[in-house]
């Protein structure tokens, strides 16, 4: 086990890009040393400039960011005492936290075992529903072979298709399949036993009772090793493609006694499973505003972001503070969220190709947009190539609002100055996106990319657009007009 109230000189960060340099500027908030690591393709991603020291950890590409000992000894060799994983990569794997715990160092998230546990979605169902959550219906694990096809066909024919088909050790978004009928289930559970087991090294199957059209909102919880626990509002990350998240919201958007209702139902979730640090409590709330608990993400979310927002609390920073030991400085009565926050994932991706990413491509043009209420997480800029190994992510743009129209109307400015010119990106669908009715409404739900099509039919940037671009780019490059005569 972690020593209690150890002393914390230097974290190692174990992941790369926008949330590696995240990361390193709470550690450094907090007087304390930022040690980064990194693979050969990254030799020149910004994150290792932003820390204090850096480690080389192998040739890569991703498989040494996901070699624990490869971390491990990073951390030992580079005098840190603590390890910050982030999200993706090793976030959620129990055996990071273990190893950790096993060479004296502190994992800065829950323990190993809240991990194992609480990432096994049959068995954070089961405890929900004995904290008395209501939970969607599920199958619980489907054996191989013809027998968990024939449970399966059972419990769709019980409950009704649509059915979502799961990994047990899936997590953000991935490992879920919607299944609409019986030809469908049986032709699907081969395809998603091997691709669980491939992502994951688990081929574990359940399925869960399909809601149509939800709002998924999830809760921010805090809990330190002394008892407390907060939450720290809802979100509404109902935009989705492919279960991934590409538009969060915080507040939720729900009536502010659902989301209260919701928010304490995650509490009382996070205080039953002895909870510590940070954590998200996933629900999806039907068209009547009854909820159910999804999941818990026992890590830092992408989205943290919004949450920080609204309420002014760094949420990183609490992390550190709570793994050495401290009790948590933030009472409930402290969390108050006052405007909205949107988070938009800028994404090196081609909307108009189911999101397909575009690497490769070098960054001619970077042109960020500034002014209040504007907020910018990334690692890209102009002269960047895109990697082919590693996510697509480039930048993630938070704004704010005192109102929901006002939040809008930032984000609707802040994307016509977003200026990108190189690869695809997924700015001009999220200028459309602003523009459509639903939207600036605020009355989305999953089912919103389904309804509206029509943003995908948004017009490229201009081809003289982009040359204007590059020429003042190469105009502030060499100090005059190179075609000039």
């Amino acid at each position: 086990m972690v020593r209690d109230n150890p002393v914390i000189e230097k974290v190692l960060v174990a992941n790369r890009g926008e949330i590696a340099i995240r990361l390193c500027r709470a550690v450094q908030e907090e007087g304390l040393r930022a040690v980064a690591v990194y693979e050969t393709p990254d030799a020149e991603n910004r994150h290792l400039s932003i820390a204090d020291e850096a480690v080389w950890i192998g040739p890569g590409p991703r498989k040494d960011y996901l070699d624990i000992d490869r971390i491990v000894m990073a951390a030992k060799r580079s005098g840190c005492q603590a390890v910050h994983p982030g999200y993706g990569f090793l976030a959620e794997n129990p055996a990071l936290a273990a190893a950790c715990e096993d060479a004296g160092l502190v994992f800065v998230g829950p323990s190993a075992a809240t991990i194992a546990r609480l990432g096994d979605k049959t068995i954070s169902r089961t405890l929900a529903a004995e904290a008395g959550l209501p939970v969607i219906p599920g199958s619980g694990i489907l054996p191989p072979g013809q027998e968990g096809r024939r449970l399966a066909v059972e419990f769709a024919r019980t409950h009704g298709f649509p059915v979502m088909l799961k990994a047990v050790a899936g997590g953000g978004g991935r490992g879920i399949r919607r299944v609409d009928d019986e030809q469908a289930l049986a032709d699907q559970i081969g395809l998603a036993r091997a691709e669980a087991q491939s992502a994951f090294g688990d081929g574990r199957l359940y399925l869960e009772k399909g809601i149509v059209r939800p709002r998924h909102v999830e809760v921010q919880v805090l809990g330190d090793s002394h008892g407390n626990l907060i939450h720290m509002g809802a979100r509404n990350c109902s935009i989705q493609r492919r279960h991934q998240k590409l538009v969060e919201v915080a507040p939720s958007l729900l009536a502010p006694e659902i989301e209260e209702a919701v928010c304490q139902a995650a509490v009382k979730y996070a205080r039953y499973t002895g909870y510590v640090n940070a954590g998200t409590v996933e629900f999806l709330v039907d068209a009547d505003n009854s909820f159910y608990f999804l999941e818990i993400n026992t890590r830092l979310q992408v989205e943290h972001t919004v949450t920080e927002t609204v309420t002014g609390i760094d949420i990183v920073r609490r992390m550190l503070r709570i793994a050495s030991g401290r009790v948590l400085d933030v009472a409930q009565s402290d969390v108050a969220c006052r405007g909205f926050a949107i988070e938009m994932r800028i994404n090196a991706e081609d909307p108009k190709r189911d999101f397909a990413p575009d690497s490769g491509k070098t960054v001619a043009v970077y042109n960020s947009p500034g002014g209040p209420g504007i907020r910018l997480d990334g690692m890209v800029y102009q002269g960047y190539t895109i990697p082919a190994e590693y996510d697509s992510l480039l930048v993630k743009l938070t704004v704010y609002g005192f109102k929901w129209p006002e939040a809008v109307s930032r984000m609707a400015r802040a994307l016509r100055n977003f200026r990108i010119v190189g690869p695809k990106t997924t700015i001009p669908f999220y200028r459309a996106l602003v523009a459509e009715p639903e939207f600036m409404s605020g009355s989305f739900d999953t089912g919103y990319l389904d309804r509206h099509p029509e943003l995908f039919d948004y017009r490229d940037l201009e081809a003289q657009e982009e040359r204007i671009a590059k020429l003042l780019a190469a105009i502030h490059h060499h100090g005059k007009n190179p075609y000039a005569f």
